[in-house]
């Protein structure tokens, strides 16, 4: 495996001796994946393989899921753009630094997601989001197993990492150039503005949506401005991405 700007993704997490789990726990990872339009995949740090690829073509890169199976944290060297392969290193090395300093018994509450870039086979590149979350941690509590979600990114840049707790509307983002984390409030929404937004993902328009609430269209623009301030977009699109990912519906 080549070693390079990238290499702290390989040392970070060291991991010994570990005694081997039963994989039938990656039944229900396929299960989950046959079920979602979303890129699964399943890390192993012990030898920094991956565990199990989904077939879905997001993350493949024009590869089968036997390839990338098969190359493991090597595909990230050889698909991943340098630019963004420093901010990997860099979200990898502040990410487990961060969970190093949490209780080991809340560890396996955290996820992380970051958007960025993947190179096709085609020369071609793609800006996707990558969410993370523990399967397994080791006795002492280091991450041993994690499984990851791939989708299309809603960002227009790389970067917008960012930790959550299971449970909890605290969140954490990363200042890259600072190497810290801020804690933030996760937003919320009112119930009408939920309402608002429910509908619009059913492809109702403001019209409709007016009828349906018993308002008059402006109060739904006006619901609709309100939940763009609380979740800083500008779109509608965004606005559910950003309420679907942060589990505001």
């Amino acid at each position: 495996m080549k070693h390079n700007a990238g290499s702290t993704l390989l040392t970070t997490n060291k991991l010994g001796d570990i005694t081997e789990t039963d994989q039938h726990y990656l039944e229900a990872v396929k299960a989950f994946a046959r079920l979602s339009y979303e890129s699964i995949y399943v890390i192993d740090y012990k030898d920094m393989s991956f565990e199990y690829v989904s077939e879905n073509p997001l993350f493949l890169c024009g590869y089968s899921a036997a390839e990338v199976l098969q190359l493991g944290y090597e595909f990230y060297f050889r698909q991943v753009p340098p630019q963004d392969m420093e901010l990997l290193s860099q979200l990898n090395e502040a990410g487990f630094e961060f969970y190093a300093q949490l209780p080991v018994e809340e560890r396996i509450l955290y996820s992380i997601t970051y958007d960025f870039h993947l190179r096709h086979k085609n020369g071609k590149q793609i800006l996707i989001n990558h969410k993370l979350t523990p399967l397994f941690l080791t006795p002492e509590g280091k991450m041993w197993k994690s499984m990851c979600v791939v989708s299309l990114s809603r960002q227009q840049a790389a970067g917008n990492v960012r930790i959550y707790r299971q449970g909890s509307n605290e969140m954490w983002e990363l200042s890259i150039g600072k190497k810290s984390w801020q804690k933030l409030v996760k937003p919320s929404l009112t119930e009408r503005e939920l309402d608002v937004l429910r509908l619009h993902a059913q492809g109702f328009s403001i019209d409709q949506i007016a009828e349906k609430l018993f308002v008059a269209p402006d109060t739904v623009k006006y619901y609709r401005r309100k939940i763009f301030e609380r979740l800083e977009v500008g779109n509608v699109m965004d606005a559910l991405s950003f309420a679907v990912a942060s589990k505001l519906i």
